[in-house]
């Protein structure tokens, strides 16, 4: 049964996998950020590019917000544009009115973190790895009006039924489904976007994560027109740059979604070969959560710290797994690469976990 938490933070929540490859991690082959390898394409920095002569005029939001509606297959009234979708969980933590709000972890620790310097008393409900980290509605205390889960979840690359996350949907209850790693799903299954019928419902997408677009900043928010506006009133004038409008309508561009769904059957299969190397190093004590569905692994290991240590000398870098509540320092987790670069970075797992050991 998943564990419930009071206001007992704990946890260095503002800590992300950026911070394993800045500074003297610049160098590291990086296993530590979910961004997609070798993103933004050339197509798409072209794109970019192009908006640069528009920097004179103030940015109208208007055709991208369209063409996101129309990706997914809703009105305009029922989308907004964000600055990436960590703006998205400051919005709704300074612009609804919440008593309880609840944070299924482990996940992404941004909302809470948005939560938290809101004002809010953020009460936490746990999944536990001896569940796989599967969602049981029944662990959200009924009284909460705000619920936010990942879908598939940051670190633990599950994904949650569609059904089970629509089970927490209750009258009076904002339901927040981050599927900011849904797109890397193989045909999205499971995705909540562009549902009308889920009372509450707030989704929330990012752009970053399979375009590159980590600098730039853009994402978007799902959800009822009413929600739209109280989100849009806590905005800032032009919170979206023109560049990121423009790399906006091209991301949902039917060719863009095709080379999205070409590149998320690359990443299972990059996923899978991730997988079984690391499913060698069970006589050492490695645990991998399957079924991983995201674009990256949770795993856990006896002295993962020590493990991580040597894999920067070694020349790699992963997230540490310790600022995830529900998580302490035996758990990493681990971006799906190419499988070349995987071969060298189980090479040099191997060598740590020895050099760990002694």
């Amino acid at each position: 049964m998943p564990m419930r938490t009071e206001d007992t933070p704990g946890h260095d929540l503002r800590h992300h996998g950026d911070a394993e490859v800045r500074d003297d991690g610049s160098a590291l082959v990086d296993l530590a950020v979910n961004v997609r390898a070798d993103t933004p394409p050339k197509w798409l920095r072209e794109r970019i590019a192009d908006s640069l002569t528009g920097l004179a005029a103030y940015p109208d939001g208007r055709a991208a917000r369209a063409a996101v509606a129309a990706r997914h297959g809703v009105p305009v009234e029922r989308v907004l544009l964000t600055a990436g979708a960590a703006e998205a969980f400051v919005l709704l933590a300074r612009a609804l009115k919440v008593r309880l709000p609840v944070v299924v972890h482990p996940q992404f620790t941004e909302p809470e973190a948005a939560l938290r310097d809101a004002g809010h008393t953020v009460e936490r409900v746990l999944l536990r790895a001896e569940d796989g980290f599967r969602l049981d509605p029944a662990a959200v205390p009924e009284d909460a009006d705000l619920v936010v889960i990942g879908n598939p979840t940051n670190p633990t690359s599950v994904l949650h039924p569609a059904a089970a996350v629509a089970e927490l949907a209750r009258p009076g209850r904002t339901l927040v489904v981050d599927e900011a790693f849904m797109d890397a799903v193989p045909g999205e299954r499971e995705a909540l976007a562009g549902r009308t019928d889920v009372p509450g419902l707030v989704v929330l997408r990012s752009l970053t994560k399979t375009w590159g677009l980590a600098g730039l900043r853009i994402g978007y928010v799902l959800a009822a027109p009413e929600t739209i506006a109280e989100l849009e009133r806590a905005q800032p004038l032009w919170p979206v740059s023109t560049p990121a409008l423009a790399a906006a309508r091209a991301c949902v561009a039917p060719r863009a979604l095709a080379e999205a769904a070409h590149a998320a059957h690359r990443i299972a299969s990059d996923r899978a070969h991730l997988v079984a190397g690391l499913e060698e190093f069970a006589p050492e004590g490695l645990r991998v959560v399957t079924p991983a569905e995201g674009p990256f692994v949770l795993v856990r290991l006896p002295r993962a710290a020590a493990v991580r240590r040597h894999l920067r000398h070694l020349g790699y870098a992963v997230r540490r797994g310790d600022t995830f509540p529900g998580l302490d320092d035996e758990w990493l987790r681990l971006a799906v690469r190419n499988r070349g670069t995987v071969n060298g970075f189980l090479q040099a797992l191997d060598k740590a976990v020895t050099l760990a050991g002694r």
